[in-house]
């Protein structure tokens, strides 16, 4: 497992990302990249657009099964994060998209918004 804080500013998505990739290239994963790396920033955007108050940061983690890999975004704000059926807001059904699975969970205060990516065979 490998994770980081990141201050509320929409400037970090791209720290964001290279943290993923570090992470990706000291696990020595490759299938599979490009849409972990796609939901890491689909997830910390939306954190820091709904999710983040004032003066807290998200935590991106990152956590390698063997058998699938878990991207995985903290946030201390209110509400769950959903699909919502209005044009704006497509940043989860990309999520949906290109992961296997996704969820989210409560965590005090605020949630856990998680993917998971199946390893290549």
């Amino acid at each position: 497992m490998r994770e980081r804080l990141f201050p509320r500013a929409f400037q970090t998505v791209a720290s964001a990302r290279d943290f993923a990739c570090e992470t990706l290239d000291a696990w020595g994963v490759k299938g599979r990249r490009d849409d972990l790396v796609l939901c890491v920033s689909e997830l910390a955007t939306n954190a820091l657009r709904y999710g983040v108050p004032r003066g807290r940061s998200y935590r991106l983690r990152l956590l390698n099964f063997g058998c699938c890999l878990r991207v995985e975004v903290h946030d201390s704000g209110p509400g769950r994060s959903r699909i919502i059926g209005r044009p704006l807001g497509t940043g989860l059904r990309i999520v949906e998209a290109v992961s296997d699975q996704w969820g989210v969970l409560p965590r005090s205060p605020g949630k856990v918004v998680w993917a998971e990516f199946h390893a290549d065979e």
